[in-house]
């Protein structure tokens, strides 16, 4: 199992080098070529996201990335350190609202057009942070006589 770490700044000008790396190592990995453009979308998405709940959070810690490649899969998790609240404080105006963090349809947006180019996509978030992980399925190498 080969796994590449890339943490950046969270800063925008770092998403397209994260889109790059992703591509690059999905390719190696075996992802199928036509699926690597849906590769390079979704952790575009993914990684703007957590950019903007950075920025708008004040967190200055690095955007995390780890690519992550097995015998069967690809995966990509995108991790964010800003605070994400439970919906029970968000229903109740709980910590974070004044924050200026991202519209709940601003994120939901994001979120869906990871949801429609992905079948394997999870997300979970606390208090601490955010993960998206998101998995392809790769095509095995031929075996040479």
């Amino acid at each position: 199992m080969a796994t590449v770490e890339l943490l950046f700044s969270a800063l925008p000008e770092h998403v397209r080098t994260a889109r790059l790396v992703a591509a690059a190592v999905a390719r190696r990995a075996g992802v199928d070529e036509a699926v690597l453009d849906e590769v390079r979308l979704a952790v575009g998405e993914a990684c703007t996201r957590a950019v903007g709940l950075h920025a708008s959070h004040g967190v200055t810690t690095p955007v995390r990335v780890v690519l992550i490649e097995d015998e069967k899969k690809f995966s990509i998790e995108v991790g964010d350190d800003a605070p994400h609240l439970s919906a029970a404080d968000a229903a109740a105006g709980g910590p974070g609202e004044a924050s200026g963090a991202p519209e709940e349809g601003e994120d939901d947006m994001g979120l869906a057009v990871i949801s429609g180019l992905v079948d394997d996509v999870e997300v979970t978030a606390d208090e601490s942070g955010g993960l998206i992980r998101m998995s392809w399925p790769t095509i095995p190498a031929p075996v040479l006589p």
